[in-house]
């Protein structure tokens, strides 16, 4: 999608597998081997009884799709809240759901809503982001 094509209130969505590959692989990228996302046995004794996804894991997801797909290339990424609400566990396809909820023209600026969504349609991560268009 082109930048100027994003209108308030368009929304776009996008599904991601939350594998086992990829829990493992960004916890020796960012060397946060809590045993909560990788050690079954320590899971099965937390409030989870299951091991979890990294948070941050999950939520690079919006980053994806704000750089390459809504709006896409050329995007520049100013801001990213986030707020962490279940848990999302190996396995699970998430969906990121970007929403335009404001156009600031005159810098070229898109406030947007970006949450992640589980397979049971339970938001998983409530977020909101600014970004603008590289010329």
């Amino acid at each position: 999608m082109r930048f100027d094509d994003c209108t308030v209130g368009t929304i776009f969505r996008q599904e991601f597998e939350v594998s086992d590959a990829k829990i493992r692989a960004f916890a020796d990228m960012t060397g946060d081997n809590n045993p909560v996302h990788l050690d079954d046995a320590f899971a099965a004794g937390t409030r989870f009884q299951k091991r979890i996804a990294h948070g941050m894991l999950v939520a690079s997801f919006i980053s994806k799709v704000l750089g390459r797909d809504f709006p896409g290339d050329g995007t520049i990424y100013l801001s990213q809240q986030v707020r962490f609400r279940r848990p999302v566990f190996p396995g699970q396809t998430v969906t990121v759901e970007v929403e335009v909820l404001e156009r600031k023209e005159e810098k070229r600026r898109l406030l947007l809503r970006t949450d992640v969504i589980n397979p049971d349609g339970e938001t998983v991560i409530v977020g909101q982001a600014e970004v603008m268009k590289e010329d």
